[in-house]
């Protein structure tokens, strides 16, 4: 094998490889030697098929299996020999005719194309000084998680009053029948209907139009359902609804007491309390993490400059472009991004994509040095974790990451990523900084 480096500038690698057709030949006929005792062939004795016949019956395939074979040992061996470590796979491209290599008529040669990972030396953990933050729930944050708890367990009781109107925030209970031009639809009846006003949970405009409805009092509602409706026979068209109010009711928060722990499944409200301020607790906790990990990687990103591949750049800047292209289609970007035109916003999004890759690069090379390594059992209780979120589609999200090791391997990167910062962070001087819930849980830019 012969292999020439034909370029060499920043990260990028152009390196030639070159097998002579006499080795591949050599190759072919050790194989022919091997496989010619097992082949049956009509007109032949079990195991006495001459290797010329064999050869000419099967010489191209078996040809094939060696060439392929051969490209991938032999850019490995490439890359090992010039002690090269590609920050993505290489782009191979042939040289050679391949129908006259796999003839044996011409030696196999191809060029590699790769940018290499930047050579550099990453900050000692052991150098690095970090504040974690510490915020513990108080009492007040406990009694105001009681009460949105309360609330969230309110029971509804007939409306005061000589006759009571409908508001916002009460429970309206209905019969309705839904007709489009004049003709009911399936699904459009129900009776004895539970309906909060303001809950946002029935069709655009049903709810506000029950406002001031009364006990016993009949109404029509026009609509029109969502062009983004479910039902595609029901998507934009314009319906009305026939309402027959049979109940006001208004909203009462659940008493916190013995009796709503009891409720809840608890022994008792001191029980409960317990349990909220661990909840609370484990909050902060994850929000102190967050914070923790956002200084660490803002100390690490200005510790290192070094060149970045730039392929490796330009992914990562795709995949953030197309998350803002789909986020501007919709109407969700951000009110100071929607000002900016698209090569502002391109030029500072290509900021973060190479801090992102910067701090892959670095972290990754801790991890390296520290022997951190993600186990097979650890993606495989991550992509269980994964699974849960689609209830009743466990089996084809299971397939669907079995079958792609691609997105194995997306799984794979944050576990890893977490595992190397909490080396870090064991290694690190890391002092507690007590702060109050305000700043705990300001919104920070992702990191």
């Amino acid at each position: 094998m012969q292999v020439v480096e034909k370029s060499n500038e920043g990260l990028s690698r152009v390196i030639a490889v070159t097998i002579p057709a006499a080795e591949l030949t050599a190759k072919l006929d050790a194989r022919l030697k091997e496989v010619a005792p097992q082949v049956r062939l009509k007109g032949f004795r079990p195991g006495k098929v001459p290797v010329s016949h064999v050869k000419k019956t099967f010489g191209r395939d078996l040809m094939g299996e060696i060439v392929n074979t051969e490209l991938n040992q032999s850019s490995q061996k490439a890359l090992d020999d010039a002690k090269l470590r590609p920050a993505a796979p290489a782009e191979m491209t042939m040289v050679s005719d391949i129908e006259k290599v796999v003839a044996g008529e011409a030696d196999l040669a191809y060029e590699m194309s790769l940018e290499v990972m930047p050579d550099f030396t990453p900050a000692d953990p052991k150098a690095l000084k970090l504040s974690r933050p510490v915020y513990e729930a108080s009492d007040e944050d406990l009694e105001e998680a009681l009460r949105e708890l309360a609330g969230q367990a309110k029971s509804y009781e007939d409306k005061g009053g000589k006759v009571p109107k409908a508001a916002d925030g009460d429970q309206v209970i209905i019969d309705f029948v839904g007709k489009i031009e004049g003709e009911a639809f399936e699904g459009g009846t129900a009776e004895d209907a539970a309906v909060v006003i303001g809950s946002n949970s029935f069709i655009p405009g049903f709810e506000e139009q029950l406002k001031g409805v009364k006990v016993g009092e009949e109404k029509t509602l026009k609509v029109t359902f969502p062009e983004t409706y479910q039902a595609a026979h029901l998507a934009g068209k314009p319906a009305t609804f026939d309402v027959k109010v049979k109940a006001v009711k208004a909203a009462k928060d659940a008493e916190i007491n013995d009796e709503f722990a009891i409720r809840l499944g608890l022994e008792s409200l001191d029980k409960l309390k317990e349990l909220l301020r661990q909840n609370l607790n484990q909050q902060y906790a994850g929000a102190a993490r967050f914070k923790l990990k956002r200084a660490l990687l803002d100390q690490l990103d200005a510790a290192h400059d070094f060149p970045l591949p730039p392929k490796m750049v330009d992914a990562e800047f795709d995949g953030i472009w197309r998350q803002v292209e789909a986020d501007k289609a919709a109407g969700r970007l951000p009110e100071e991004d929607a000002k900016k035109s698209d090569d502002d916003l391109k030029a500072e999004y290509r900021k973060i994509a190479e801090r992102r890759v910067r701090l892959g690069l670095v972290l990754a090379e801790i991890g390296r040095a520290n022997n951190v390594t993600v186990s097979d059992q650890e993606l495989n209780q991550a992509i269980l974790a994964e699974t849960r979120n689609y209830p009743g589609q466990e089996r084809a999200v299971l397939d669907f990451y079995r079958q792609n090791p691609g997105a194995a391997a997306q799984m794979r990167a944050p576990i890893y990523e977490e595992k190397v910062c909490e080396l870090i962070f064991g290694l690190a001087e890391v002092t507690d900084a007590p702060i109050s819930k305000e700043e705990l849980l300001k919104d920070e830019d992702e990191a």
